[in-house]
């Protein structure tokens, strides 16, 4: 009897021993869940990852904007604008440039808007000749200049050259263009006059010149709005610049990149690149391509 007391209590040692180990890990594992849930990442608060070392949003991928503020004209044939930019100044101008004023006389002649710069005649009324500096070797050739006397003005585009004897600074107007600044009996009056870049000017045209093949062309830009810096024919990759003859043609003398893309840029440094004009001589080919006012 004494000893199956002895076995019963041994045994209630034993299993107060296994309770007591249950419960120190059981206290232990919530004490665990507890700090864990007071550690600062408990669920709904932002982790120290998420608030304070968040990997930064992708940078844009500058090659999916587009590569400069075209402006893209798709007609046939096609235009494109290339220029990043178009700055305020006029760093390719030649004596004509925006800003200033020109000082000297005007005078009119019988103008029918043919001329020096080989232009068609007839269609603008207000036309005039620019004198041999300020010509400059065509340079002058359908730019629009604003010319003042007296209090009135009259916007002109230049269409030919005034002949030899027409000092720096003079102009020879249209009869219709040197009436609205004075009454033609008075022959000849002191003027100012100054670059301007107009609004309705419509869009430019390329014209090719008459006997221009695959082995020589001559080619004419029409009806842009700022005076012309110059033109380019493709190249293989690149561009290959053309000399301007005194008549107001691009020569390529070789006959290399006739028929093919031309690039053009005005005095701004804004560039054209016009596709799908055909080796067409004297055939005037429309384009839906003009440079930016200024």
């Amino acid at each position: 009897m004494h000893r199956r007391w002895l076995f019963l209590a041994a045994w209630a040692l034993v299993v107060v021993a296994l309770i007591a180990v249950v419960l120190r890990a059981d206290g232990s594992d919530a004490g665990d869940r507890r700090s864990r849930a007071d550690d600062g990442t408990r669920a709904g608060a932002p982790s120290a990852t998420a608030a304070g070392t968040r990997a930064p949003s992708p940078s844009p991928d500058p090659s999916a904007a587009s590569t400069s503020p075209t402006a893209s004209a798709r007609p046939a044939p096609s235009a494109e604008r290339t220029s990043r930019a178009v700055p305020a100044a006029a760093p390719l101008a030649g004596r004509i440039g925006p800003g200033a004023a020109h000082r000297g006389v005007a005078t009119f002649y019988d103008a029918d808007g043919g001329g020096a710069c080989m232009y068609d005649p007839g269609g603008d009324p207000l036309t005039g000749a620019m004198n041999t500096a300020d010509y400059e070797s065509a340079r002058a050739c359908g730019a629009y200049v604003r010319v003042t006397s007296g209090g009135r003005s009259v916007t002109v585009r230049i269409t030919n050259k005034c002949p030899g004897d027409c000092a720096s600074g003079r102009i020879d107007l249209s009869a219709e263009a040197f009436a609205r600044l004075a009454a033609p009996s008075a022959g000849r009056i002191a003027v100012s006059w100054t670059l301007v870049s107009p609004s309705d000017v419509g869009t430019l045209s390329v014209r090719y010149k008459t006997g221009s093949t695959a082995y020589w062309c001559g080619i004419q830009l029409i009806g842009h709005r700022n005076p012309l810096a110059r033109l380019e024919v493709r190249a293989g990759d690149g561009w290959r610049r053309l000399p301007r003859a005194d008549y107001n043609y691009f020569l390529a003398a070789d006959g290399g990149g006739c028929g093919g893309a031309l690039r053009v840029t005005d005095i701004y440094g804004e560039r054209l690149t016009l596709d799908g004009i055909g080796l067409r001589p004297d055939v005037v080919q429309p384009t839906r391509a003009q440079f930016a006012r200024h």
